[in-house]
């Protein structure tokens, strides 16, 4: 991903919560599990990890944790003015965090490769047949 190899950026819908990114996301991957469609109110979750080290982080969040289905706690970072989930942590994945790829606000955001909870993907949803996502089991 070569185009994210200098600095990006993510905010929230207001730009009151703002991440700066250095470098390459480790992964970029959906999880179609119920609760990632249920918190942001799509039927998609999309998110691009990195290390927390390539992250610069400006403006106050509010966090909510919750237990996955895995038994590890994820803590969401929501802006506290918009609302709008940024970021979020796993326990199972310590030093790394997830970004919201509709947070980049970019169109040429690289795609998801690989998809998780896929047992919960709504049947209409479908992908290019060009660019079959890896599959991988339940994660979180």
């Amino acid at each position: 991903i070569a185009w994210l190899a200098a600095s990006v950026r993510s905010a929230s819908s207001c730009g009151h919560l703002r991440l700066t990114i250095e470098g390459e996301p480790v992964r970029i991957s959906m999880c179609h599990c119920l609760e990632c469609q249920r918190r942001p109110g799509a039927v998609i979750s999309n998110q691009a990890r990195f290390r927390r080290e390539q992250i610069t982080f400006a403006g106050k969040a509010t966090a909510w944790t919750r237990k996955a289905e895995s038994g590890n706690a994820l803590t969401f970072h929501f802006c506290r003015i918009c609302g709008s989930t940024v970021y979020w942590e796993s326990e199972g994945f310590p030093g790394y965090v997830a970004v919201a790829i509709g947070t980049f606000a970019d169109p040429n955001f690289p795609p998801p490769t690989i998809a998780v909870w896929e047992e919960a993907r709504h049947p209409w949803v479908s992908f290019a047949p060009d660019t079959p996502p890896k599959r991988a089991p339940k994660q979180a």
